[in-house]
C-alpha cells in the first residue's frame, strides 16, 4: 500500500480537480434536477472513497465509525454533522481500545 502522504496528496489532487472541472461545467452546462442531485451526492461519494481506504485495512474502529457516519446522514440529514461526528467517535474508540 502506498503511503499516507502521497494517498492525501493523490486525494487533495483529485478534490482540487473535481472543484475546478466543477466551476468550469457549471459555467457551460444549463441547470437541470439531474445535474443538481450529482452535485448534492458527490461530497457522499468522496466521503465513501476515503472511508473504503480506512475500512480495507481492517480497522474495526473506522469501520464502526463509518457505520455511525452512515446512520447520522439518514438521521441529521446533514452529511457534514454526520462525517464530524463519526470523526469524534472514531476518536474515542480509538482511546478507548487502541
Amino acid at each position: 500500500m502506498p503511503p499516507f502522504w502521497l494517498l492525501l496528496l493523490v486525494m487533495a489532487a483529485a478534490a482540487l480537480f473535481c472543484r475546478f472541472a466543477g466551476y468550469l461545467a457549471m459555467r457551460y452546462l444549463p441547470t437541470s434536477p439531474r445535474i443538481d442531485a450529482a452535485l448534492r451526492a458527490t461530497p457522499v461519494a468522496v466521503m465513501a472513497g476515503i472511508a473504503a481506504i480506512a475500512v480495507m485495512n481492517g480497522s474495526v474502529t473506522d469501520a464502526l465509525a463509518l457505520l455511525a457516519a452512515v446512520a447520522l446522514t439518514f438521521v441529521l440529514g446533514n452529511d457534514v454533522a454526520a462525517a464530524l461526528i463519526a470523526v469524534a467517535l472514531a476518536a474515542v474508540l480509538r482511546l478507548a481500545f487502541g
